[in-house]
């Protein structure tokens, strides 16, 4: 199989030019909105050479989406394992990468927890009231992003006013099955200068037990959470290029845990952030150079509790504290154009990150502590142009530096080339990713048997892909393929006697996304998203935990009536590897063999009634076929469920 990702994704870009040459000339597709995240600068999608996934607000409404996790479940390349519903821990597994070579930002400003053991973002906690749109960067983006992208990098972007409204409210409220209640109010608006906006939301449910029922001592306890988000943006624009803005969002999750292979009713957790940022930028050399500086912040805070009850007499109290405070000074001169070359852009800057952790967790005897901090600075460049109106290239390169210890070197080139005589785009990119080690794995200490280790070098990767993109039959359909490649160097994991952490381990992976878009009427579109990975152990050619091989998504807008618009969803996840020991049998005995999780599939419906200009009625339905597919061995999806509600918009 591994032989045959090569040729069957070339194979499929040859096909995708092939159809296009037969088609009849047609202007290319309408195409998502102009992103920020690819680059570092405003530009359509179709001419960023990485590949990008967008969730608008209107995906986000009309899907039904409630939190984070539940919107990236569906983005090509992006496998999601989260250990329950909502609230429960959630890791994306990004083109076969970990979970912590996932760099995640607000609003670009990284917020990662750095209390979190291997620096790791959980996707399950943060809901969506306050979320504008979603930009999912997939491969490799240190050149930009710095420590952390060897997968990608996925960007929330909050809401702000709209221009020209001086008051738009906004707000919804929700109900359903497992006694669940969701609630958003916010307000944004624009005048003299001056726009702000702010959002609430709470959500609280009963939930669904997170531990599979297929344990014989399944008591059905259910996992519920509460959760709120409040979020509050200003800006100003005292003259025209020049402008100044600020947010501060705080999030609040509590849940109830299990301990599998067993519930625990007496298990619970915490977990608590808030962020904060000023940004002032202005534009200069009538208006080809803009400058900026931005001072932010994040905070993190979590706290498990595990009390006593009759399947576990002891006790546990885990509490985490993780801080980071980033100084950014970005800079994009536009350089203009002459000769073959058009829409030539420079983009530059310098970042300081600090970030800081305090944790401790586990029983008296295992305890496990870290209290330390780390600075490090980095300076970056990017130039992109065009060449004769068809060729878009980029070229980035990166510098980090950490205080005791190596830094790292990033760099990638890329390229589209755009053929509107078969409406079609080719895209290829090569380049370099980290991963900085956490503050847990240089300084963290379990019991008196294990330290960190001070000398550990950071993980990096390189990476390549390739690919094609072609409209079909005047828009009416689009067909992608795309190759992608990487290897990784220097993994972190622990020593032969668990007494410390070393760089011992590499991984290959390779894989292919393809995709169909069909429009056979205005009033219905789908897309079919089929990602095959093949990530593995480059010392043994074992496959990689939890990276299925195949995972199918498929979305759909249906609107038959004006409206009325329908969106299906269907997710299919095939079989993953699990670690040894990281299965269970029914019995809740752990099997010491690698083991498979089986196969699922997920289908969700939402409808939306547009009842006025402002009003929209909605039902969301999750799990209809209330199926009970393990992400994780021992972790079910959550159950079936309805909530309906009305949305309001002025």
């Amino acid at each position: 199989m591994r032989r045959l990702f090569p040729l069957l994704t070339l194979s499929a870009i040859a096909a995708t030019s092939s159809a296009a040459a037969r088609a009849q000339e047609a202007p290319v597709a309408t195409l998502p909105e102009t992103v920020v995240t690819g680059t570092r600068a405003p530009l359509p999608t179709a001419r960023i050479p990485a590949a990008i996934s967008v969730i608008t607000r209107q995906d986000i409404e009309e899907r039904g989406y409630q939190s984070l996790a539940e919107a990236v479940a569906a983005v090509p390349g992006l496998h999601l394992v989260q250990t329950g519903g909502l609230g429960q821990q959630a890791s994306a597994f990004l083109r076969g990468t970990a979970a912590r070579h996932v760099r995640v930002l607000l609003d670009g400003v990284p917020i990662e927890d750095a209390s979190d053991p291997n620096g790791a973002f959980d996707f399950g906690n943060d809901l969506l009231g306050d979320v504008e749109r979603i930009e999912v960067v997939r491969g490799p983006a240190s050149a930009l992003y710095g420590s952390g992208a060897l997968g990608g990098v996925v960007n929330r972007i909050t809401r702000r006013a709209p221009p020209g409204r001086a008051f738009a409210p906004f707000g919804e409220v929700a109900a359903g099955t497992q006694r669940t209640l969701r609630t958003t109010v916010g307000a944004a608006g624009e005048s003299g200068g001056l726009d702000w906006m702010f959002a609430g939301q709470v959500l609280s449910t009963r939930g669904f037990n997170a531990t599979a029922p297929r344990f014989f001592s399944s008591l059905g306890e259910r996992d519920g959470v509460h959760a709120a988000v409040f979020t509050v943006r200003l800006g100003a624009t005292p003259v025209e290029g020049t402008r100044f803005e600020a947010l501060l969002r705080w999030r609040e999750t509590v849940i109830g845990l299990d301990d599998v292979p067993r519930d625990d009713p007496n298990y619970s957790g915490s977990n608590r952030n808030w962020t904060g940022w000023l940004r002032g930028e202005t534009r200069l050399l009538d208006g080809r150079w803009t400058t900026g500086l931005r001072l932010a912040a994040t905070h993190d805070h979590r706290r498990f509790v595990n009390l006593p009850d009759a399947g576990n007499p002891a006790s546990t109290y885990d509490l985490y504290r993780g801080e980071r405070v980033m100084i950014d000074w970005t800079n994009t001169v536009r350089l203009g154009s002459f000769g073959p070359v058009s829409d030539a852009l420079l983009a530059f800057g310098v970042t300081q990150e600090q970030e800081r952790a305090n944790s401790a967790s586990g029983d008296p005897a295992f305890r496990t502590t870290v209290n330390a901090s780390q600075r490090s600075l980095a300076g970056y460049g990017g130039l992109q142009f065009r060449l004769f109106d068809r060729l878009d290239l980029s070229v980035a390169l990166r510098q980090d530096a950490t205080e005791d210890f190596a830094g790292a070197t990033s760099w990638q080139v890329g390229g589209v080339l755009a053929l509107p005589e078969i409406a079609t785009r080719l895209r290829a990119s090569v380049g370099t990713a980290f991963k900085a080690p956490s503050l847990f794995q240089r300084f963290g200490a379990i019991g008196t048997f294990f330290r960190g280790n001070p000398d550990l070098r950071p993980e990096t990767s390189f990476a390549w892909e390739a690919g094609a993109e072609t409209d079909l039959f005047d828009g009416l359909a689009t067909v992608s393929a795309l190759y992608f490649e990487s290897r990784l160097r220097d993994l972190i994991n622990y020593d032969a006697a668990f007494r410390t952490l070393e760089n011992v381990d590499r991984a290959r992976i390779r894989g292919a996304e393809l995709g169909l878009t069909l429009r056979p009427a205005p009033w219905l579109s789908t897309t079919l998203a089929w990602t095959i990975t093949d990530a593995r152990d480059a010392e043994t050619g074992q496959r990689l935990p939890r990276r299925p091989e195949h995972v199918v998504s498929v979305t759909a807008r249906i609107a038959p009536l004006p409206r009325l618009v329908i969106a299906p969803e269907i997710l299919f996840v095939g079989r993953s590897p699990e670690a040894p020991f990281a299965s269970y049998a029914d019995d809740g005995t752990a099997i010491p063999t690698a083991q498979s999780n089986p196969a699922g599939v997920v289908a969700n419906l939402t409808a939306s009634w547009l009842w006025s200009d402002a009003v929209t009625l909605f039902a969301e339905a999750r799990n209809l076929g209330n199926s009970r597919f393990e992400p994780a061995n021992g972790f079910v999806v959550p159950g079936r469920s309805v909530l309906v509600g009305v949305r309001v918009g002025l």
